[in-house]
């Protein structure tokens, strides 16, 4: 089975490289489209593999690479990281169909697609800080390419700036490791400075270990490093994710990628924040987590609102969607903030959602643009009277990411406002600021709904346009990815317990981490 987390993790590597030395474009779309199917079924075989009940690391490897500074390739699967990896990849094949229509270089853009999907997957395998560090700076540079080549007037500009801010969070990450890796060989029973994030194996010290954690916290050795750590991690992943005020690359970089690059950029990329998060930054630093659990649930509420606001202002469709994404991600800050069990579960199935909602929502956009050739909501009109069967799928993607009960959007949204009015037992000096963020946050959802609605009305509703003759209708490949997604977003809003069930034991060792802070913040008397 390691042999196979390997093949899942570099299999799209060589299919890039094949991709590159194909004859044609359609040799490449070939390619890409097998090496994306063949790495899906990996992951499937993976996940038929693992052992639930038992949860924690499973196949992992761990093999010499850098044995001056003990730096090992180091992988392996666990709850945390299973489902996505089972997003990613399946989200992938859809990308590449969705990808179909790319004349210019498709080559090369398939060959950086591939690339990217290396680099994700590596992201959530790693289980080595130092090689986690190394596939999260590997997804930033095919992004850069395929955004700066194949994207919009303004291309150049938002390519660079979405590097530009994911480097800024890679020297906050970078600066944060160095020091881990320094004072790591302060704590007893190290045998020499770790990079190991978290381990299978039980022979293992790790940076989650409780030796390593108590340097760090309240009454440890560097709990001034460890304040400084939690939000150093912290503002390199709400970059990613993003959230106010690290957002601002987002819509830039959404409105001018092409569509299935969107897709997977709203889908996967953005998850990478919220799961270092739960990977690193909380498990890292439970004292500091606790400490100020205010001023970043503080952050999540910002996020939501602002972001409800910036996309009910909107006229061009796709940055819409780009703004609902930094504020549907404010959930998931919020349910790791609170620090209640609810809470946690909740901010991880709001990630699952919105990498199904999202994908779809850009889909359902580039759609028409690839006809009309322009975004403004204005313009639209009686597109359902048109295409009822676009508009039927339309229905169903818009009103997932709305929250509706039965769909995916819903479950983690729920939670996460359960597990923040939950948190009035957990911080009880600080009630009513709990009870302020649960109904701030709960308004969110009003806002969501308010621009949905409003977006849907003035593009499906009505009166159709003459402009529309001389449209061509949804094809089978597009009506198939809608369908996908569509039928993903109901199975995962009637049956939560597909994540559940696999995330289950890995969040109780997570959990467990954070209640032992909360013991130590409460005879410390914080």
């Amino acid at each position: 089975m390691q042999t196979i987390v390997f093949l899942m993790i570099f299999f799209p590597t060589f299919g890039a490289l094949a991709c590159l030395l194909a004859p044609g474009k359609h040799q490449a779309r070939q390619i890409a489209l097998g090496t994306s199917i063949i790495t899906m079924l990996l992951s499937f075989i993976v996940a038929a593999g693992y052992d639930y009940a038992a949860g924690g690391i499973q196949f992992e490897t761990a093999v010499s690479w850098i044995a001056s500074i003990n730096v090992f390739y180091r992988t392996g699967v666990d709850g945390l990281s299973l489902p996505l990896v089972l997003l990613t990849t399946t989200l992938s094949v859809l990308i590449v169909i969705a990808s179909w229509s790319i004349e210019k270089s498709a080559k090369a853009f398939m060959a950086l697609y591939l690339f990217l999907l290396t680099g994700m997957l590596g992201v959530f395998l790693a289980i080595d800080m130092l090689l986690f560090y190394v596939f999260f700076e590997i997804s930033l540079l095919p992004m850069y390419f395929l955004i700066g080549i194949w994207g919009g007037p303004r291309k150049e500009y938002a390519a660079i700036k979405f590097f530009l801010y994911t480097l800024a969070g890679s020297i906050c990450l970078l600066i944060v490791m160095l020091g881990l890796f320094f004072y790591t060989g302060d704590a007893a029973g190290v045998a020499g400075n770790t990079w190991a994030m978290v381990s299978g194996d039980a022979n293992v010290v790790t940076l989650q270990s409780e030796a390593v954690r108590s340097l760090f916290g309240r009454e440890g050795a560097h709990w001034m490093f460890g304040q400084w750590a939690f939000w150093l991690t912290l503002i390199a992943f709400l970059i990613k994710l993003p959230a106010v005020p690290f957002h601002t690359w987002l819509p830039d970089a959404h409105v001018e990628a092409p569509t299935p690059i969107s897709m997977i950029l709203a889908g996967v990329l953005l998850k990478m924040g919220g799961y270092a998060m739960m990977r690193i930054t909380w498990p890292f630093f439970p004292d500091a987590a606790e400490l100020f659990w205010a001023c970043a649930a503080g952050l999540g509420v910002i996020a939501i609102i602002y972001g409800a606001l910036c996309a009910m202002a909107q006229t061009d469709w796709k940055k819409l969607v780009a703004y609902s994404s930094v504020s549907h991600m404010g959930y998931v800050t919020l349910g790791l903030a609170v620090l209640t069990r609810t809470g946690f579960d909740g901010a991880y199935y709001q990630m699952i959602g919105h990498g199904i909602t999202s994908a779809m929502m850009f889909f359902l956009v580039g759609v028409v643009y690839e006809r009309a050739h322009h975004r403004d909501l204005n313009r639209f009109g009686g597109l359902w009277l048109r295409w009822p069967g676009y508009g039927g799928w339309s229905l169903l993607g818009f009103f997932a990411a709305m929250g509706l009960p039965g769909m995916c959007g819903f479950i983690g949204e729920i939670m996460v406002l359960l597990g923040t009015f939950e948190a009035a037992g957990r911080f009880t000096e600080q009630v009513g600021l709990v009870y302020f963020y649960g109904a701030v946050a709960a308004f969110g959802v009003v806002l969501t709904a308010g621009y949905i609605l409003w977006m849907f009305q003035r593009v499906y509703m009505g009166p159709d346009k003459a402009e529309y003759d001389h449209y061509e209708k949804p094809n089978r490949r597009e009506y198939f990815i809608m369908g996908a997604l569509g039928l993903a977003a109901i199975l995962f809003g009637i049956v939560p317990w597909l994540v559940f069930g696999i995330t289950e034991s890995t969040f109780n060792g997570i959990f467990s981490i954070l209640e032992s802070s909360r013991q130590v913040a409460v005879a410390a008397g914080g």
